[in-house]
């Protein structure tokens, strides 16, 4: 009896399930303990007790309401601009033609920017005399500008606001987080058998068709890695905001929380509606990701039944 206890527990730590031991342990101890407390704290009064006083300072603040929008714009139209640049970038350097690698190389130069430097190039180039107004004006494209009516004189791009703004932060954010998801789809193409692409052209569809109905189903859970890590990117987005509009000008919902935590002093309160923002967070994050996983396991995305 002994020795069978013996060989359970050899048994036990040669299982290959002990490999996920490290892993659980580090998500337990700096994922899920840190959540679960600032759960429990988020559900908590200043006295110590159970409230809902903290979300219902959260939905009072003035900027909570365009915050929220603003990070629901982002994530959706950055997703959907980010990944059909991407795509094309990658089925292009996919067809391996003379000067694809050195394109590779030029297009994966803004992924190796950190978030940090990036803020500071636009945000150099952003303000009225800076390297974006100078560039149209030596390039002659400032002349046209003013023809049409656009803008009288150098455009002054720190000065947009609302909508406006947002855009413009998409399409920086665009320049620097596409490279990422143009390798993903990259490497699910290489992976990609081109007989079968050959075989639908055979048989008379186009090359639009054959994308359609033979690549992108094939490739469809390479696809989906990369939009679920860039939809839950999407829904973190805070610190070019930042960087180039300063705090409350232009909200995030993670801004948010970088505002409460650093920026204002009011004590417990600034503690509590930072945590209750960061669980609100949570919350959206996940529930966006279950719903995106919900709507894509499973479908077919060729048009026909599977």
């Amino acid at each position: 009896m002994e020795k069978n206890k013996k060989g359970t527990v050899k048994s036990v730590f040669k299982s290959p399930y002990m490999f996920l031991v490290p892993a659980l342990l580090f998500y337990t101890f700096f994922w899920l303990l840190p959540v679960s407390l600032s759960l429990i704290e988020s559900f908590t009064s200043i006295d110590g007790g159970f409230s809902l006083e903290n979300f219902k300072m959260m939905f009072d603040d003035p900027l909570f309401g365009e915050a929220f929008r603003n990070t629901l714009i982002f994530a959706v139209i950055s997703l959907f601009l980010q990944f059909i640049f991407a795509l094309m970038f990658a089925l292009l350097i996919n067809r391996n033609f003379k000067g694809s690698k050195w394109f590779l190389f030029i297009m994966l130069i803004p992924m190796a920017i950190p978030p940090s430097a990036v803020g500071i190039l636009w945000n150099t180039g952003l303000v009225e005399s800076g390297w974006i107004n100078s560039l149209l004006s030596v390039t002659g494209l400032q002349n046209l500008i003013e023809l049409l009516g656009i803008a009288e004189g150098p455009i002054i791009w720190k000065e947009a606001s609302g909508l406006q703004a947002v855009f413009m932060i998409i399409l920086i954010d665009t320049w620097t987080v596409l490279p990422s998801v143009m390798i993903i789809l990259l490497a699910g193409l290489q992976n990609f058998n081109e007989e079968y692409s050959e075989a639908a052209r055979i048989f008379g569809a186009n090359r639009f068709q054959a994308l359609k109905d033979i690549v992108i189903p094939i490739i469809k859970p390479t696809i989906i890695t990369a939009l679920l890590l860039r939809i839950i990117s999407g829904l973190q987005v805070w610190l070019i905001s930042v960087m180039i509009f300063g705090f409350n000008n232009v909200p995030f919902l993670l801004e948010r929380i970088v505002f409460y935590t650093d920026q204002v002093r009011l004590g417990v309160y600034s503690y509590k509606l930072s945590v209750t923002y960061s669980v609100f967070v949570v919350a959206v994050v996940s529930i966006t990701a279950y719903i995106f996983i919900k709507l894509t396991k499973g479908k077919d995305w060729s048009g026909t039944s599977e």
